[in-house]
């Protein structure tokens, strides 16, 4: 083999170790997922012998580390005052004698990682594991999570379920009133990608 051919070998393989170190670099970077508290809604469904009741929280903040190792830290926030069902009654029933929101202002979530693959960017249909604390406990739970990220952009719906009487708190059931010892929550969680890059340098 001739040098001059040697010598382009040379020069493609350096050129190909280049682009690999690149797209492996990017690949790697941590992505900061913020959320928006005015595009993220939190719902819930409780079933009684009448009719099924639903309402909704707030979410107060949360911002969420991802990297490529399938680690996912952060924290999402929920101000549990904030939870109402259009009835006014019966928010106050849920307050003072289910949730204690005086006692216990927030509901939170702290993810530890991800079972499966997360696609960025792209669609993810992934299992998110870590701390769910309610009424000043903490459970551990694993919930499944539909995900799309954008290079600026994310979004999210979790499904999921919390037997809050099972977990030691009160349920309001009566004898004029019978209602589910669970309640079914639905998180639509949506927010911007910040590249750990990035964001390092805007300091």
């Amino acid at each position: 083999m001739s040098t001059r051919m040697n010598a382009r070998i040379a020069k493609w393989i350096r050129i190909v170790a280049a682009l690999s170190v690149t797209v492996l670099s990017a690949a790697a970077q941590q992505e900061s997922l913020q959320l928006d508290p005015a595009h993220t809604s939190v719902r819930f469904t409780l079933g009684d012998v009448l009719h099924t009741v639903h309402g909704s929280f707030h979410l107060k903040r949360g911002t969420l580390q991802l990297d490529p190792s399938a680690k996912l830290t952060g924290e999402i926030v929920v101000d549990a005052k904030s939870g109402e069902s259009g009835n006014a009654s019966r928010d106050r029933k849920m307050h003072k004698e289910v949730l204690e929101s005086e006692r216990y202002p927030e509901i939170t979530f702290r993810p530890d990682r991800v079972e499966g693959a997360v696609v960025s960017p792209g669609k993810s249909s992934v299992k998110v594991h870590g701390i769910f604390s309610i009424h000043g406990v903490d459970r551990e739970v694993t919930v499944p999570a539909e995900a799309e990220i954008s290079a600026t952009t994310w979004t999210a719906t979790v499904h999921f379920t919390v037997p809050y009487e099972k977990w030691g708190m009160k349920n309001p059931s009566n004898i004029f009133l019978h209602v589910d010892g669970t309640v079914q929550i639905d998180l639509t969680a949506a927010g911007t990608v910040v590249q750990a890059g990035v964001r390092d340098a805007a300091r």
